[in-house]
């Protein structure tokens, strides 16, 4: 595989120079139908971010392009062909993603080889490992402070046991999935350290300003991501004698997209980690990578022109390359990054549903769906041809993104509504079944934000200690029916490492120094294999004896995903419609597919709920078939009851 610098070697290639003069026909006119493909879409986006500039820079791109064309191993020209049959290869009913931090959930590339089995009992079409590529030492802000791009993390392995896994996963029908920062870079890395040794070349790639004139107009519309240990968004540094961009972390410098050797040396990493054998880029920070004074720097226009660019050229290289972008921003945002107007469907493949992740526990807290129905019915219709991420719990802390007009509109208090869910989930709350840690709280604005594993959050952890089998018995049911939500809802979820075997909140977190300041790591323990191989032996006995809760959620997941696997009515094309007028404690979702209607019901309760079947009927007739329990319903009746915390897929028979 190629690693150097190509900015450098393409800048000096003549314009129009045949990128592709010497290679084997049939791989040249691969590049001809690519490029003729999606080379409008590309020169497009250059256009609109570089202006007069963006000529010399597609040709700088092509001969990118042709480079990791040409380089690209024989399999994995195999795999493009396959997914280009397959554009909707994302959206199938069968996709099931895992995220796994390497190190914790089998230490190192090859122990995640050797727990392949693992993933595929649980029906795991796609595995996304966390941040893996080469960190600055110390605090990296767990791992997206990247040193270098083309390294591996020495602890984990080598690149060559990325491209080995991926050569293992693929085997499997396994897709891989890794982090790519775009918006910084760690101050160790290459460029950075050649700004700070005087490269002008180099300090173009970052923001430098040599007093704080600049950076305090900036300032006056700047949000701080972690004001507890990072306030501001400049931060001085006597070698570069300067004050640089530092979104997150000092140690994290911004690159500055507006510079097109930037643009190139990323789409480089890209076409690069591609070769290795990656088939989806987790966009990290993509909604920071383009500053416009008098604004949050956020969401930007040309963030969208940008990706669509770089997905343009990553298709002719690469077709089994997706991209996913890490938004966690508001609706109409969001869907940018799916691709609205003329980027309709052509930015990222797949984007984070993070509202419906935040709607779900307050649905759960409140016992009440009128929120979380107002905020999806509200959201905007995605392109047909993307798909939206669906998760129940993540790596990250959990941010309380409720609006105040959202709120308003089922006649709460957005302000007081975010602190009860804050107080609920900490354990606070009279009643609370939940044990998390409060992150981040910021005293002036209310905000505080929730770590804690999802079995924790949902009660589990709470009635193990009191010994109560009741409780128990709702957690599990909690934890399941959160499941069912994420994977009925459409698109690709998101499974996160251990909820399977309902892991609890890590009592160790802060025992090693990194992470001491960073309460986010309770929830993210080691895979505890030891307790799989009980859990495992206790299925295995069939019904001889009761289950434990772990066994119950392990046993209730692979149900739901091999459900799901076979049902079309899943498929990702289709969006998911809030129905309403009904019990408030209860959702009702209802899907169009061509093979037929589904309706989805599940209760945010504790006790039984009873609906008029009416509604049910009017989707998908008087007896349906419910596929979580393999049973036909009669709905001519005058009402129907619905268990605690329960879930019911209908479909017409």
């Amino acid at each position: 595989m190629r690693t150097s610098d190509h900015s450098a070697t393409s800048a000096t290639t003549p314009a129009g120079a045949d990128p592709l003069r010497d290679v084997d026909p049939a791989l040249r006119r691969s590049f001809d139908l690519r490029l003729a493909r999606y080379g409008d879409d590309l020169r497009r986006g250059l256009q609109v971010v570089y202006g007069e500039r963006a000529d010399d820079l597609f040709e700088r791109v092509l001969q990118s392009v042709a480079a990791a064309m040409e380089q690209r191993p024989e399999d994995l020209r195999e795999r493009d062909e396959a997914r280009l049959l397959r554009p909707d290869w994302l959206q199938d009913p069968g996709m099931l993603a895992y995220v796994a931090y390497a190190d914790r959930f089998a230490g190192d590339l090859a122990g995640v080889r050797s727990h392949l089995d693992h993933l595929d009992s649980l029906g795991v079409t796609h595995l996304h490992l966390m941040p893996l590529l080469d960190p600055r030492p110390g605090d990296s802000d767990g791992g997206y402070a990247v040193r270098d791009y083309r390294t591996v993390r020495a602890d984990l392995g080598t690149m060559d046991d990325v491209a080995a896994l991926a050569r293992d996963l693929h085997a499997r029908g396994i897709s891989l999935e890794l982090d790519l920062v775009l918006n910084h870079v760690a101050r160790e890395h290459e460029w950075a350290v050649r700004a700070r040794a005087g490269e002008q070349r180099y300090r173009d790639y970052f923001r430098v300003y040599p007093d704080r004139t600049e950076p305090d107009r900036w300032e006056e519309s700047l949000p701080e991501v972690f004001p507890d240990f990072a306030p501001g968004n400049f931060t001085w540094d006597d070698e570069l004698d300067g004050w640089v961009w530092t979104t997150f972390n000092a140690f994290q410098w911004d690159v500055d997209w507006s510079n097109p050797d930037v643009f190139c040396e990323y789409l480089d990493i890209i076409l690069f980690l591609a070769n290795q054998g990656v088939d989806v880029l987790r966009l990290d920070a993509i909604a920071f990578t383009w500053k416009r004074l008098g604004t949050d720097c956020q969401n930007q226009p040309e963030v969208h022109y940008l990706t669509r660019a770089l997905r343009a050229a990553a298709r002719i290289a690469a077709p089994a390359l997706a991209f996913k972008a890490e938004a966690i921003v508001g609706p109409q945002d969001l869907i940018e990054y799916l691709g609205t107007g003329e980027n309709w469907g052509l930015v990222s493949e797949t984007a984070y549903h993070n509202s419906l992740m935040v709607q779900l526990w307050s649905a759960l807290a409140a016992r009440d769906t009128s929120l979380l129905a107002t905020a999806l019915a509200a959201f905007p219709a995605k392109p047909s041809r993307t798909t939206w991420c669906t998760y129940v719990r993540c790596h990250d802390d959990i941010g309380w993104a409720v609006t105040d007009d959202d709120a308003a509109a089922v006649g709460l208090n957005g302000f007081a509504h975010r602190a009860f869910l804050s107080d609920f989930y900490s354990g606070s709350f009279p009643g609370s079944f939940a044990r998390g840690l409060v992150f981040q709280h910021n005293p002036a604005t209310g905000d505080a934000r929730i770590s804690g594993s999802l079995a924790s959050l949902a009660g589990l952890e709470r009635a193990l200690e009191d010994g109560d089998s009741a409780a128990e018995a709702l957690a599990v049911r909690r934890i399941l029916m959160l499941h069912a939500v994420m994977m009925g809802f459409g698109g690709v979820p998101l499974l996160y490492m251990g909820d399977e075997i309902a892991l609890m909140n890590d009592p160790e977190w802060a025992d090693d120094p990194a992470h001491a300041g960073d309460n986010r790591w309770v929830h993210r323990p080691r895979m505890d294999w030891e307790a799989l191989g009980r859990i495992e032996a206790e299925l295995a006995k069939g019904e001889e004896t009761p289950l434990s809760a772990q066994a119950r959620v392990l046993a209730g997941i692979r149900h739901l995903a091999a459900v799901r696997a076979r049902t079309p009515q899943l498929h990702a094309s289709v969006e998911s419609v809030i129905v309403g007028g009904h019990d408030h404690r209860l959702l009702l979702l209802r899907r169009d597919h061509p093979r037929g209607s589904m309706a989805q019901l599940y209760s945010f309760a504790p006790e039984p709920v009873s609906i008029d079947p009416g509604v049910l009927r009017g989707i998908v007739g008087a007896q349906p078939a419910e596929l979580l329990t393999s049973t036909v319903w009669d709905l001519e009746v005058p009402e129907i009851t619905v268990s605690p915390y329960g879930a019911l897929w209908f479909v017409h028979r």
